[in-house]
């Protein structure tokens, strides 16, 4: 079977690239009545590349939060990437150190799906693939918001053009492409299982923890349920 790089990961990343377009350039427009400048933008996008995290950003720029307040939030809300770096370490058993840290550097949640519906339809993944995958979403992601920024005055209701649904129109493109190919591989009762757990989990904790603890911690009582499912 042919190996898939760079370009193959490219590819992989189109629901990404057009999430990613729509949603950069409402962070554009938040960050510019923000009053950050396209130039701040742009490189926020570029050193951060946190899309929950920089729109939290904005909101407490503009609230003229402290910088512990800023850094301390924008940490917890991608606390889960700590959890999604340790599988994906395991799914390039043979990458170096160095390539490890490159491909967890630049993952988000929707390069980690995409490469999750990938490594059920083959399981050998390599590092170049992922490359592909995580550079797509990463230039995308910072031009967007840069142009986002620059327009931002021309554009005074996003919402109208349904700027505000594209992620999570982003997130079921991606997830239900996962759930395809678990669905060829696992017993519908098993994933059923497990995603009532992690609905469940979230709903009860998020009334007493943050959102951002409770989404790591649904997710670790999701992969428990599975381990323990598993034959």
């Amino acid at each position: 079977m042919e190996e898939k790089g760079f370009t193959e990961g490219v590819k992989a990343a189109t629901p990404t690239v057009f999430g990613y377009t729509s949603i950069g350039l409402a962070l554009g427009i938040v960050a510019a009545k923000s009053g950050i400048s396209p130039l701040e933008t742009g490189l926020m996008s570029l050193i951060v590349y946190s899309g929950s995290g920089q729109f939290a950003l904005c909101a407490l720029i503009l609230a003229k939060a402290p910088l512990a307040s800023i850094a301390l939030t924008v940490f917890l809300i991608n606390l889960r990437h700590f959890l999604m770096n340790l599988h994906t370490a395991t799914i390039f058993p043979e990458a170096t150190l160095a390539q490890q840290l490159l491909i967890g550097t630049f993952m988000t949640d929707e390069s980690y799906g995409i490469m999750l519906g990938e490594h059920i339809r083959h399981k050998v993944i390599k590092p170049a693939w992922m490359y592909g995958n995580n550079a797509a979403g990463y230039l995308t992601w910072a031009l967007a918001s840069l142009i986002g920024c620059v327009l931002g005055g021309l554009i005074p209701n996003p919402n109208a053009f349904g700027i505000d649904f594209a992620l999570i129109a982003m997130f079921v493109a991606i997830f239900s492409g996962q759930l395809e190919g678990m669905l060829k591989r696992l017993p519908i009762k098993k994933i059923g299982m497990i995603l009532l757990t992690v609905f469940l989990a979230y709903v009860l904790l998020s009334v007493f923890i943050s959102e951002s603890l409770a989404v790591l911690a649904a997710t670790l009582l999701g992969c428990t349920v599975g381990v323990m499912l598993d034959d």
